[in-house]
């Protein structure tokens, strides 16, 4: 990819050239370190998820912007959680940047979005359990300083050139990297709050078939997890507003890995994609970080990766389902924890028995990478009254609902209700929201 050049006093910069391939010699011990990372994470039971949430704090009185360091912004909430939340993670600089503690850890995304991972869960109801009580700690406090935290898609009243980046070099160089591109890197960047649900898997042929469905149902998760009524502090110009924002972000790295549709795909495919990817980031003695254009596979020509420069790597990719040693299905926007925990619950349902993932196979056969893109399109301009996959998509979210009932058991089912109530009325959170 070419970009304008960024100055060298703003940051540290490799330039590659593109004129020729450079020589790998690592190459082939590269593609097998990511190989070997992707199959760390085949486990022997699957069937937990893992959950994140990013909320969006605003002032009560007009739902203006907190910043990250402004009195009673994001830093002093995370030190405020820390408390309870013993173990923290700092900037170069020493700022504040996230506390954990077992199975839990708050970090900031780029515009001060806070971020709860938590899990995995083998049950829903430890996961209700957990989200409530954070949430209920958040809310006692924030709300004695006039403060909230929202969870919705997008930022409700602010530009995403107006919201402050943290104070953490990753995302300095992201938001000029992704700047240069189009508009649409920084509003993913500072704007946007999403919920993220991870399962795991027991092969790598489990993997890549839980993939491939994972990708086919990427339209449908966008649509039933719809809650960005206002984009750039306007009304939403159509539904979906998520799935423009990931579709213009960087084609490089967002959307659909090349080729994962295909019967064909492997492991090996995945790799070199990762390797062949523009890193932007790349560890560097002097400030840690350090801007680069150069892929992966140049960066590492003649060094084998370790398991910590695999990771990193990883985290540079932002496709709609992304592998690491779990699968991380990305579409949803962040909403309210009843429907958090059902959309949990149905991505655990669907993936939870061979029955459910051969169920979503008939009903999904045939799915292509363009039919996906195809099928996003559709669902921006009509949403439930579009067609996907040759039905009318109405119908294919009822057997998605379905389906993830088989797989639920008895006492799991009812968490599906908040989102399948929404399905049956064929409305999102964004047209409940706009018809207020």
């Amino acid at each position: 990819m070419n970009i304008t050049a960024t100055p060298s006093a703003v940051m540290e910069r490799e330039k590659s050239s593109r004129k020729a391939p450079v020589e790998q010699p690592a190459r082939e011990q590269n593609i097998q370190a990511i190989i070997a990372y992707y199959e760390s994470g085949v486990k022997s039971a699957t069937g937990e998820v893992g959950i994140e949430l990013e909320h969006t704090i605003v002032k009560q009185d007009g739902l203006q912007p907190v910043s990250y360091s402004e009195e009673h912004g994001v830093h002093w909430l995370l030190e405020e959680l820390n408390s309870a939340y013993p173990e923290a993670t700092y900037a170069e600089d020493g700022d504040l940047l996230g506390v954990s503690r077992t199975c839990e850890a708050v970090t900031l995304e780029p515009a001060a979005q806070l971020e709860l991972s938590a899990g995995p869960f083998k049950s829903l109801a430890s996961a209700e359990a957990c989200f409530n009580a954070f949430e209920n700690t958040l809310a006692q406090t924030l709300s004695p300083v006039g403060l909230e935290a929202l969870t919705i898609g997008y930022h409700p009243t602010a530009r995403a050139q107006d919201l402050e980046l943290i104070p953490k070099r990753r995302y300095k160089f992201m938001n000029l990297y992704l700047g240069e591109i189009s508009p649409w890197g920084p509003r993913m960047m500072r704007g946007s709050a999403s919920t993220q649900v991870s399962i795991d898997f027991s092969s790598v042929n489990d993997c890549l078939r839980k993939l491939r469905l994972a990708y086919a149902l990427v339209p449908v998760f966008s649509l039933i997890c719809d809650n960005s009524p206002v984009f750039e502090g306007k009304k939403r110009p159509h539904e979906l507003m998520r799935t423009e924002i990931w579709k213009y972000c960087d084609p490089d790295r967002c959307g659909l890995v090349p080729g994962v549709m295909d019967e064909s795909f492997t492991m090996r495919a995945y790799a070199e994609y990762v390797l062949d990817t523009p890193a932007i980031l790349v560890s560097c003695a002097k400030h840690g970080w350090c801007y680069s254009e150069q892929t992966f596979g140049e960066l590492y020509a003649d060094t084998v990766m370790t398991r910590a420069e695999v990771e990193h790597a990883l985290s540079m990719f932002f496709n709609d389902v992304r592998l690491k040693t779990y699968i991380e299905i990305r579409p949803a926007d962040a909403m309210p924890i009843p429907y958090v925990i059902a959309y949990a619950g149905l991505v655990k349902g669907l993936f939870a028995t061979p029955e459910t993932l051969d169920a979503l196979d008939a009903l999904l056969a045939g799915v292509s990478g363009p039919d996906i893109e195809t099928a996003k399109e559709a669902l921006m301009a009509r949403g439930y009254e579009a067609d996907v996959y040759g039905r009318p998509v109405a119908a294919l979210c009822d057997e998605v609902v379905s389906i993830a009932r088989m797989g639920l058991s008895d006492d799991e089912a009812h968490f599906l209700e908040p989102l399948a109530r929404l399905v049956a009325d064929r409305v999102t959170l964004a047209d409940l929201a706009e018809a207020e």
